[in-house]
């Protein structure tokens, strides 16, 4: 279905980009993956995952590492801005260093991964733009000012672009994952425990019950989503938010 096309995932190498990335792979996409560690983009590399070292927090890393991609593979004609940090922070704690960490990584990062892309995209004849944002893009989430704010950043982006390429072959839209099962989810439940004093067990049920249908997302459900978004008849899927989180929001 995607033979011939170039995708670039960022954090590519695990979790939700991993998913995501493979997906693509599987449909005949040449696949760019970008992280910031090497060694993980090494090891998911496959036949058709291409690891690229890459730190959507740099401009000129992002500007390079996407000119360099093109330059091997092609034209960039999905762009899946994923990379992102998830932490939580009471506003009253939150210091500047810590917003700027989490817009720089949630919401400078797409930016700067969709501008870069649009370069080569905009001289194709198809382009889907698919950023991955969060629940907390659609609502407020407890605890969490920061990252509410930079997914609700993102989506306002995507809305706004697919406003300007209204009518044109590229599309723009937002997958919203409610909790999902990676390597995020480990290191929230530690945090959740601490900063609550609570078992882990019980911050775990806390993340889990956010979810409506009280589970934890496979990171193969958010990939399955954005397949089709890639794959035929999805040409009038625009400027939406796709919401995987077992429910109404």
């Amino acid at each position: 279905m995607l033979d011939g096309k170039h995708a670039i995932v960022t954090g590519g190498g695990t979790g939700i980009g991993l998913a995501i990335a493979r997906a693509l792979a599987d449909q005949g996409a040449a696949v760019t993956i970008t992280g910031r560690r090497r060694e993980v983009l090494e090891e998911a590399a496959g036949d058709r995952l291409h690891p690229l070292v890459m730190d959507v927090t740099d401009e000129a890393s992002v500007s390079g590492g996407i000119a360099q991609a093109v330059e091997a593979r092609g034209p960039v004609q999905i762009c899946v801005p994923n990379a992102g940090v998830a932490e939580g922070r009471a506003l009253h704690k939150t210091d500047t260093e810590f917003w700027r960490r989490v817009m720089a990584t949630n919401l400078d990062g797409a930016f700067w991964t969709i501008r870069e892309s649009l370069g080569s995209m905009r001289q194709t004849d198809w382009g889907r733009v698919i950023a991955i944002s969060s629940v907390a893009g659609i609502r407020g989430l407890k605890g969490a000012a920061a990252y509410t704010a930079s997914k609700h950043g993102m989506i306002g982006l995507i809305r706004s672009l697919s406003e300007d390429y209204l009518g044109q072959p590229i599309t723009f839209n937002a997958v919203c994952p409610g909790y999902t099962d990676t390597e995020i989810i480990s290191r929230n439940v530690e945090t959740i425990r601490d900063r609550a004093g609570i078992s882990e067990e019980e911050a775990m049920k806390i993340m889990v019950h956010t979810n409506r249908h009280k589970r934890l997302i496979e990171p193969e459900e958010v990939s399955a989503a954005v397949a089709w978004l890639c794959g035929p008849g999805s040409q009038s899927i625009n400027g939406q938010t796709i919401e995987i989180m077992g429910g109404q929001s």
